[in-house]
């Protein structure tokens, strides 16, 4: 099953999850929310807990509202606890931002007689 055609993922996380390996019902199983939550956010975007409530509707067969309030509190929890043991990791190991440079063409360079990168942050 695709993940377009789950409950609760609409286009823009279907995309997001996606682009971080999970593309079936069997990815996002073998994740569970909370995981599929971490990776997400590790890959930089910015979700709101009502992705992770939706994973976990889409995990249980029900719209992300009736997950019940125990468990949302549940799952925000361990996603802090991620969260957190993410954080204890020294910052030269954790992930980052990519940045793109971009060389200049040789013509550009026999013109100017400089070698310049372009930061494309």
């Amino acid at each position: 099953m695709s993940t377009l055609k789950l409950r609760n993922i609409g286009p823009k996380s279907a995309a997001w999850l996606r682009q971080v390996g999970l593309r079936s019902a069997e990815d996002l199983a073998a994740a569970g929310a909370v995981g599929a939550f971490v990776k997400v956010r590790r890959a930089g975007f910015k979700p709101s807990l009502n992705l992770l409530y939706s994973l976990e509707g889409a995990l249980l067969g029900c719209h992300w509202q009736e997950v019940p309030e125990p468990r949302r509190q549940q799952l925000v929890a361990e996603y802090e606890a991620a969260a957190g043991a993410l954080s204890a990791v020294p910052s030269a190991q954790r992930p980052g931002p990519v940045r793109e440079h971009h060389v200049q063409a040789e013509a550009e360079v026999e013109e100017t007689g400089e070698l310049g990168f372009d930061e494309n942050p």
